[in-house]
């Protein structure tokens, strides 16, 4: 006679369940307090965060390469993927004993306190997100493993699994409902309209020519390019917004929305440019951007000798570093952008303030929801891109760009048209090579400013068959454009860019 001493084990499907389960109670609980303390407080978003902040630059480039702007819907997709992956092998490992996947809840919970501990936008009291998603993952797993050791296919377990799930799926609505109450959309449109005091040039007609392929001269909110690491849009209202400017001045000044809104304000159209912008890139737009002098900020508070770089932080603590020539120069035109496109900064775009120094790539010179300026030297503070490797000093270059054809064409003269810049500067010549063939000058656009782009066309004779045309460009200053090819790190990608279409 024999007794079985064997202890009992959960089903490899329920064990795997009761890990998912599990980890959405954990976020799900995370994502709740964090409505309340701050949306970046949601583990989820903090571990995402923190890996924005620890990938090297090379795989940056990469991903913004391959995947453009859908690189964080991308990195969070993985991350959530590989969360329940690990989830499922938890809770395999613990089909006789519950002490692995309270392991790997604990390690979760740790994981996220860390990364949240780390960011520079969160306070102390963050912490309470990460601590409750901690606990409900602890208490959600040990719950359902007794639950199914005592009877994993009873209705008691069943009807526990549901509750679960229910409870980690209000949890995660609430606290999403609860961190955009803030109503940041809300304060936007109670803003009205932004007139300025000192308007920009209208637009001709012959800005741009669309009706040939390019771009229109000035780009719409909706289809600006974004770019920036905030895998959550700030949601700042005015009533709640301040700029801070203080460091190595004779005075510290704080502003309100109202100090600004209330000064006379200045438009302005600029062309942005990032520099993950490739050869032929899409990650450039132009916009008529309204709001204050920098350079008016910057003397009411006094610059000390010395002052080397202006120091700007994001309300999401993003930071950057610009040089303080390029911010107090009145031909450069550094603005504190509150408009854009005749109405309010959209929120993806900065609302409720911006910045935006013409002639300079975004990294050091954009920053988005910008909530501080610290005056200082470049020896005193780096900002977050210096960190990873890009350049100090970062000019956009002078660059050029083919937008037609985008696809086969009929034999005989085809239109080839794109767009050109060279800010600060200007553009006086582009020209085109088909099939390494002799240059043929274009025809430009009316120049508006040389802080924005220019357009042109010009058509070329081809026979039939696959032909490769390449693009070149002159600023006033007489210089050409350089055909060796630089990736975009670190200051800028170089290069004629070059597209093959088929005639037939």
């Amino acid at each position: 006679m024999s007794t079985n001493l064997e202890s009992p084990r959960l089903s490899a499907p329920v064990a795997g369940l009761i890990g998912v389960i599990a980890l959405i109670a954990a976020l799900g609980a995370g994502h709740l307090v964090a409505g309340f303390v701050g949306a970046g407080a949601s583990p989820f978003v903090a571990v995402g965060n923190a890996a924005i902040d620890l990938t090297p630059a090379w795989l940056k480039d990469f991903a913004v390469r391959a995947f453009g702007t859908a690189d964080k819907a991308v990195l969070l997709t993985g991350m959530a993927v590989a969360a329940l992956a690990l989830a499922v092998a938890a809770g395999l490992a613990s089909r006789r004993r519950a002490a692995p996947g309270l392991v790997f809840v604990s390690a979760v919970g740790v994981l996220g306190g860390a990364a949240v501990f780390t960011r520079p936008d969160l306070g102390q009291i963050a912490l309470l997100a990460p601590v409750a998603s901690l606990v409900a993952g602890l208490a959600v797993f040990a719950w359902l493993h007794r639950t199914a050791l005592d009877g994993q296919y009873s209705s008691a377990a069943r009807r526990n699994f549901l509750i679960a799930v229910a409870g980690a799926g209000v949890a995660g609505v609430v606290g999403q409902l609860v961190g955009t109450s803030r109503d940041a959309e809300g304060s936007r449109a109670a803003v009205g309209p932004l007139v300025a005091t000192r308007t920009a040039p209208p637009v001709p007609a012959g800005a741009d020519f669309a009706k040939f392929g390019t771009p229109s001269f000035l780009t719409p909110n909706a289809d600006f390019y974004r770019i920036d690491t905030a895998l959550v849009v700030p949601q700042v209202r005015t009533e709640d917004w301040s700029l801070r400017i203080h460091g190595m001045v004779d005075r510290e000044i704080t502003y309100s929305w109202s100090d600004i809104r209330d000064r006379p304000l200045v438009e302005r159209i600029v062309t942005l440019c990032c520099v993950s912008n490739p050869v032929g890139g899409p990650y450039i737009s132009t916009a008529r951007f309204i709001g204050v002098d920098l350079a008016e900020l910057l003397a009411e508070a006094g610059l000390r000798p010395g002052a080397e770089q202006v120091f700007s932080t994001s309300a999401d603590g993003w930071t950057a570093g610009t040089p303080v020539a390029a911010m107090i120069d009145p031909s450069v035109g550094a603005m504190l952008a509150i408009g854009m496109n005749g109405e309010p900064l959209p929120i993806e775009h900065g609302f409720p303030a911006r910045l935006v120094v013409p002639g300079l790539y975004g990294y050091v010179s954009a920053t988005k929801w910008v909530t501080d300026l610290e005056v200082t030297t470049w020896a005193a503070r780096k900002p977050y891109w210096l960190q990873r490797g890009w350049a100090r000093q970062a000019p956009v270059k002078t660059e050029s760009r083919i937008d037609a054809p985008r696809g086969p064409v009929a034999a005989g003269q085809v239109r080839i048209a794109g767009i050109a810049w060279a800010q600060h500067t200007g553009i006086d010549r582009v020209e085109v090579s088909v099939d390494d063939g002799p240059w043929a000058t274009a025809e430009l656009s009316t120049e508006v400013t040389v802080d924005a782009w220019r357009m042109w066309w010009v058509d070329v004779p081809v026979a039939r068959g696959s032909h490769a045309v390449r693009v070149r460009a002159t600023d006033r200053s007489g210089y050409t454009q350089t055909d060796q090819l630089a990736d975009v790190v670190p200051d800028g990608a170089t290069g004629w860019h070059t597209i093959t279409f088929t005639a037939r």
